[in-house]
């Protein structure tokens, strides 16, 4: 027994939170692919994913992306393709190596993804909106305190 719980007590509280959190990424891709369309009707979602991590980012290096996302260069490559040729991004001379180029949002693209996080920002608010406002802060802590645990276990492995 670990504080008070049966081992099995414990066994079930795990495989319900693995079920949740699978509940919880499913929908979250789901969630992705509309808001890449919202983007634009031709984005993908990992690509929505690219130009999330790019505007909180504000210019990147392609590689320094990859190892960002944690996929190869040739998939990076593949997306920013995809991103220039919508006009949502665009290759910027980098000033600290002149043989490197950056990767920005376009004044487009960034006008389209914050139109696109606000149409998000305003459903949660809508879904959450019978929560009590303690409630909302919680869950907030509890995410943020899950993703730096697993951000550090990543970095381990």
């Amino acid at each position: 027994m670990t504080n008070g719980t049966t081992p099995a007590r414990e066994h079930e509280a795990y495989r319900a939170i693995e079920h949740e959190l699978g509940v919880l990424f499913r929908r979250a891709r789901a969630l992705s692919a509309e808001m890449a369309r919202r983007v634009h009707p031709e984005l993908e979602p990992a690509a929505y994913g690219l130009l999330i991590g790019m505007y909180d980012r504000a210019r990147s290096r392609p590689s320094d992306l990859a190892e960002y996302f944690g996929v190869g260069k040739a998939t990076i490559s593949r997306q920013v393709k995809v991103l220039e040729q919508l006009g949502l991004i665009e290759r910027r001379p980098d000033p600290d190596d002149g043989r490197a180029h950056l990767l920005v949002l376009t004044d487009e693209g960034r006008r389209r993804l914050e139109t696109a996080r606000t149409a998000r920002q305003q459903r949660f608010h809508a879904m959450l909106a019978t929560w009590p406002a303690e409630d909302v802060r919680m869950l907030g802590r509890m995410l943020a305190r899950f993703n730096d645990l697993t951000e550090s276990k990543m970095d381990r492995l």
